[in-house]
């Protein structure tokens, strides 16, 4: 496991659409679970310890954001020939364990990932209710330790600026995880 940082946000990039499989037999699209204010679409997986670290919180910040206009999704983009514990059926598992709110989908053809420049799991982009990106950053400074108490939620704090301004704080810190396993 190598530990990969993001780039810093290229600020109004514009997302590609994207049709994916979900875990609840749903097709998803970008405009299926874009909220009125805006957007996160969160790369992660099953096996990455940075993303079992903070999935729990992932689910809490997600449902508030949620209340704020910013719909969710998770995509996971792994080689699940590499990463079997990736796998579709490893998802619905790991979604059931944690609670999932937000649909979880898999990018088999890894299409999705290469063209968001996804780079490791987590990997945030938060984008407006114009679907310009905003957010490019961690969910919090824990990484793959629990949150203490009083930790900076990041990740929340941003989106629901951008649900209340229509922009991200010009000060982001890169998300850290797991390198996205590609064929």
């Amino acid at each position: 496991m190598v530990a990969m940082q993001t780039p810093i946000c290229d600020f109004g990039w514009k997302p590609p659409e994207f049709s994916l499989p979900g875990i609840d037999g749903k097709t998803y699209s970008l405009a299926d679970v874009r909220g009125p204010k805006g957007a996160l679409v969160m790369f992660i997986c099953n096996h990455c310890p940075y993303v079992k670290a903070v999935a729990s919180r992932l689910v809490d910040d997600v449902k508030a954001l949620s209340e704020a206009g910013i719909g969710a999704i998770a995509i996971m983009s792994n080689d699940t020939k590499k990463v079997p514990e990736d796998s579709f059926e490893n998802m619905k598992a790991f979604a059931q364990a944690h609670g999932f709110t937000f649909p979880y989908v898999i990018d088999e053809t890894q299409d999705v990932a290469g063209a968001y420049g996804a780079i490791c799991t987590p990997d945030f982009f938060g984008f407006n209710s114009d679907l310009e990106l905003q957010y490019r950053g961690r969910l919090d400074e824990s990484g793959r330790d629990p949150a203490s108490p009083g930790t900076r939620r990041e990740l929340l704090e941003a989106m629901a600026r951008v649900a209340e301004t229509g922009r991200g704080p010009t000060q982001q810190i890169a998300s850290m995880g797991c390198s996205i396993k590609w064929r």
